[in-house]
């Protein structure tokens, strides 16, 4: 996907300024910094309540900062209207009008600007190819599909030429398969005309794929900003590593370090070995996480060098890709894990069944030691 090398720090075209949005005295969003580059696709990713699209309706004008500005390149945003922002907004619903053609829903904003009747014509058309809708520009919106419509509604927002557009939970009312399928087209979209997206979405996979950077936010505050690596597999906090993805996460204890943490975790019944790292230090308390999927299982035991837990398969479940096991271990605890179904297997092929007797082991650079 569009993963370019943005340092977004060095020139932001879009910055976030120590932004407060309160309501009734109570803080949406708290103390908010990010910066954006120019032809960047950001996404703000979190759960209900997070505050990321009071984030994204500031930058659009709709609310106003209680303190802290936004500036869009170079310009101070404070008190600005949002029909004198270079912005433009694809709302979740689409709103696109029903008694008007695909053409005459693109070409509604334009009326407004200094554009001749065949300049209109000609921006439209451009959208229209943009969006690969060409042979549906006099169709009405309730004859097209819910990908098609979709389209619709992102061709009108980039119809005006914004410097930046902003989509609240864009892919929200699509199915899963078109979901996938459409998540690339913006991200090609975005491409071809460099314009800076700003993303609002609750969905992981959906900012994991689509976006250059992420800042996640959790109760008004950004949590973390980076790619999609960044959040996955290196989180900063036990909330970002809990949030994206799926984990298995312990409380622990470093009891050494000499090359590699000695870390001891009492619900796995083990001390594992973890990458060091220069914020650690003998006797600290620590969240001990470990992504399914970097979880071997079999049935013999595994080489020396392997964080090793004996288990009992609980539980399982058969996706067709992959499949998830819950091994219960002699603690009483029961960690996940994800094995992806490489090669054809008939059921009694699988690498484990319901109450077999297995061992989980990893690396000790796949344990993520995080501050509690």
């Amino acid at each position: 996907m569009n993963q370019g090398n943005i340092q977004a720090a060095d020139k932001a075209f879009v910055r976030i300024e120590n932004v407060t949005k309160t309501f009734a005295g109570l803080p949406a969003v708290k103390n908010v910094s990010i910066d954006i580059a120019k032809g960047e696709l950001f996404a703000l990713l979190g759960g209900s309540g997070c505050g990321k699209t009071t984030l994204l309706r500031m930058l659009a004008g709709f609310e106003i900062p209680t303190s802290g500005r936004i500036i869009i390149d170079g310009k101070d945003m404070t008190g600005v209207p949002p029909y004198e922002r270079p912005v433009n907004m694809m709302f979740q619903s689409y709103a696109l009008f029903p008694h008007m053609s695909v053409e005459k829903n693109i070409g509604y904003g334009l009326k407004h600007d200094r554009l001749s009747d065949a300049e209109r014509k000609d921006r439209v058309k451009q959208m229209l190819d943009l969006v690969q809708l060409s042979d549906l520009g006099h169709r009405k919106p309730h004859q097209l599909s819910g990908g098609q419509r979709q389209r619709v509604a992102l061709a009108r927002s980039l119809a005006k030429h914004p410097k930046v557009l902003l989509l609240d939970e864009p892919l929200g009312a699509l199915d899963k398969k078109l979901r996938e399928h459409t998540q690339f087209e913006i991200a090609n979209i975005q491409d071809k005309t460099g314009i800076t997206f700003v993303v609002v979405t609750h969905d992981q996979e959906e900012a994991m794929t689509l976006a250059t950077r992420i800042a996640v936010m959790d109760k008004g505050e950004v949590r973390q900003i980076g790619s999609a690596t960044e959040v996955y597999e290196y989180p900063n906090c036990a909330f970002v590593a809990g949030f994206i993805g799926s984990i298995n996460m312990f409380d622990g204890g470093i009891r050494s370090i000499n090359g590699t943490a000695s870390v001891e975790v009492p619900k796995l019944g083990v001390t594992l070995e973890a990458r060091e790292n220069p914020s650690l230090a003998v006797g600290l308390s620590v969240k001990v996480a470990v992504r399914p999927e970097k979880i071997h299982i079999t049935r013999e035991p595994p080489p020396p060098g392997m964080n090793a837990i004996e288990g009992t398969v609980d539980d399982l479940a058969y996706f067709g890709k992959d499949s998830l096991y819950r091994i219960r271990l002699a603690t009483g605890t029961v960690v996940q894990v994800n094995n992806v179904n490489s090669r054809r297997a008939a059921e009694s092929e699988r690498v484990a069944r319901w109450e077999d007797k297995v061992w989980l082991s990893f690396e000790p650079s796949s344990v993520i030691l995080l501050g509690e």
